[in-house]
Order: structure tokens, then sequence, then C-alpha cells
């Protein structure tokens, strides 16, 4: 959550790189293809996704709520 909204519109890619880098869970299995599945089910009150049509891949940023909440 920190990440996402320290960085908007980074992708899935990243919020994994940043948890097996910077958090030390390396061996957790992480994958972006498991963070795509959970943030829409467990986070989709605080985290939002758009397409980005560009590279063609989601990324993630705060809800509008949850900004002027921090």
């Amino acid at each position: 959550m920190r990440f996402v909204t320290a960085n908007p519109g980074c992708s899935a890619q990243s919020i994994v790189a940043n948890l097996a880098y910077e958090k030390t869970m390396r061996n957790h299995g992480l994958t972006p293809r498991k963070i795509g599945f959970f943030i829409p089910r467990h986070l989709a009150d605080k985290l939002t996704w758009w397409q980005d049509h560009r590279a063609g891949r989601r990324v993630y940023g705060c809800l509008e709520s949850e900004k002027n909440n921090s």
C-alpha cells in the first residue's frame, strides 16, 4: 500500500520487485500475476488499476478517498 501510494502508476512487476528485494520476501513465490489477482480482491476499497495502453499492462494507484485520508 505504501509503495503504490508513493509511486502512483506503478506496475505489478515493480510491486513484486519492491516486496522481493526491498522487503526481503524473495522466497515467497510472488509474481506479477499473483499481485494482479490480490489487489482487486483484497484492496479494491483502497487501490485501483487502469490499463497502460502503450505498455499493454495494468498500473496501480490509490483511490481519491485514500489520498485525502493519508
